[in-house]
């Protein structure tokens, strides 16, 4: 491991087949060099104990010359199979690491990966939780392989709606996470909302089935010194409140709790479709 880091960084990435071959000559050029210092040394000695068959000026020549040919391409072809042996190793390691790092359901980042981009989040930037509304239905109704296409099909939409400013990724199951970057907290929170209106626009097509579905989401904002698992906590917050107003809605932890309930109330809907008790979701 030591040993392959310190030929990354002076040779480069050995993903890379352009570094093999530069490997190999640098190597072969280096094996010449030392064979040829070693025999200008050797020689003279040889030459003092009488032992040279020809004089000691043409035993150089000859030896610097053989030393160029067939020790360049004999240490030349090894070189070429150990920089390949590392580019292979490399390779793998980058594809386990990839592998490591990706939901193979959804393509996106998993929960893990997730984590450290979260923890290394600097600047203006948002947290959002998304959740697919009674995905168990889903499950239920049309089977597991229609459930797997509607995580499939929601994760291309993070995936498309957050290539540029923002890091998707599915956290398990049928829950998402994105980091939102930009300057201003209202079109980063507009972005996140357009992303779930799209969603419920657009009906799923699979295994013969058109499934329309919603997505609720929870905001919560990076801010200086806040620690980033308080602001996990108060995404998810909101999200859970999302969930309990009705679903298919976006709720920033700016919003409130207790505003937040109050506007649903007005809204008249239904007490039986409220049934989370008021005082839980105050201290959720």
């Amino acid at each position: 491991m030591r040993m392959e880091i310190l030929l990354q960084s002076e040779l480069g990435d050995f993903q890379d087949r352009r570094t093999v071959y530069a490997f190999a000559l640098k190597m072969s050029f280096v094996a010449v060099m030392l064979s040829s210092v070693v025999i200008c040394l050797v020689l003279p000695v040889l030459a003092w104990a009488s032992v040279l068959p020809v004089p000691l000026s043409e035993a150089i020549v000859y030896g610097v010359v053989f030393t160029w040919l067939i020790g360049g391409a004999v240490s030349g072809v090894l070189s070429l199979i150990a920089g390949f042996a590392l580019h292979q190793v490399s390779v793998s390691r980058a594809a386990f690491e990839r592998l490591s790092r990706t939901d193979e359901l959804s393509g996106l980042l998993n929960r893990r990966a997730f984590t450290e981009a979260l923890e290394s989040v600097e600047g203006e930037a948002c947290l959002a939780i998304f959740d697919v509304d009674r995905f168990k239905a889903i499950n239920d109704r049309f089977g597991h392989a229609c459930g797997d296409a509607v995580i499939i099909a929601v994760a291309a939409e993070l995936s498309a709606a957050f290539s540029e400013n923002a890091v998707a990724a599915r956290l398990g199951g049928e829950e998402f996470g994105a980091i939102v970057f930009g300057a201003l907290p209202e079109d980063r929170t507009e972005q996140i909302r357009s992303v779930c209106a799209k969603l419920a626009e657009t009906p799923i097509l699979a295994a013969g089935h058109e499934v329309s579905l919603t997505v609720s989401a929870g905001i919560a904002e990076f801010q200086p010194g806040r620690q980033k698992e308080a602001v996990y906590v108060s995404a998810d917050k909101a999200l859970y409140l999302a969930k309990a107003l009705g679903r298919n809605r976006v709720v920033h932890e700016h919003e409130g709790l207790r505003a937040a309930w109050r506007e649903h109330v007005c809204e008249g809907v239904a007490d039986d479709a409220a049934a989370v008790d008021f005082e839980q979701l105050r201290h959720a």
